[in-house]
């Protein structure tokens, strides 16, 4: 398989509220992360950091414009692989372990990364078998209620388990703007298996499904309507109630 350059591994487009979607479209659909960048007064803010892979600081210089707080919303290999590049870093207090000591188990590195992800093979030397995470000790620990503040913009943090413990999402009231992570997205979502995600899925369903949302930017696929956000949390929650899903 051919090896991508550096250059055309990430993908910028803005799309308004301030809003930039960064992501790497060499990598199949399914398994490509959204990383956002929002611009606030006095710093900015990025939601996840993709794979890993190639480096964000270097190739995208938007990231490094102003002061810039890296938020995980959940510590999968997808979401956090650039996060070691910046100096402010934060998650949800239940999975700060794993951003300390990632392995290729804990961010599920050894379940999902093969060749067959990509599109075109990341730059040499990367190989599929020696991928892994690396280390980025949370500078701070984020709870239900917290607030992510740009100066001009405030981001409630909204935790969200059932897809990961410390998932959270981050909820802007202001202009009606969420940021989902991987709980809800326009695409198959991956649920947890056990009594307790189920139940935790749900309950995160329900409580996002009460936000007076206008837009939701979510942890893969495209971005899409509050009215879209309801009609899938709906009809997730009646294929639950009649065992279809």
């Amino acid at each position: 398989m051919n090896r991508a350059d550096p250059s055309i591994w990430w993908r910028v487009t803005s799309l308004g509220d301030g809003v930039t979607r960064i992501d790497e479209p060499l990598i199949h659909e399914f398994y490509r992360c959204n990383v956002w960048h929002v611009r606030g007064r006095d710093r900015d803010m990025l939601v996840d950091s993709g794979m890993g892979v190639v480096s964000l600081r270097d190739q995208v210089a938007l990231v490094t414009e102003k002061p810039l707080e890296a938020v995980a919303s959940h510590t999968h290999f997808d979401h956090i692989g650039c996060h070691h590049e910046f100096p402010c870093r934060s998650c949800h207090g239940a999975e700060a372990h794993l951003m300390r000591a990632p392995t290729r188990a804990n961010t599920l590195a050894d379940k999902y990364v093969e060749d067959g992800i990509f599109e075109v093979m990341p730059p040499e030397p990367y190989t599929s078998a020696a991928y892994h995470v690396g280390a980025a000790p949370a500078t701070r620990l984020l709870w239900d209620g917290d607030m992510v503040d740009l100066g001009d913009r405030r981001f409630e943090v909204i935790h969200t388990p059932g897809h990961s413990p410390g998932g959270i999402a981050l909820w802007e009231a202001a202009t009606g703007i969420l940021f989902s992570g991987d709980i809800v997205y326009d695409g198959e979502l991956v649920e947890g298996t056990s009594w307790l995600e189920q139940w935790q899925y749900r309950a995160s369903m329900e409580r996002l499904l009460r936000l007076p949302v206008r837009v939701v930017h979510a942890g893969h696929y495209p971005s899409y309507s509050g009215v879209r956000h309801k009609e899938m949390i709906e009809g997730w929650l009646r294929g639950k109630d009649n065992g279809q899903v």
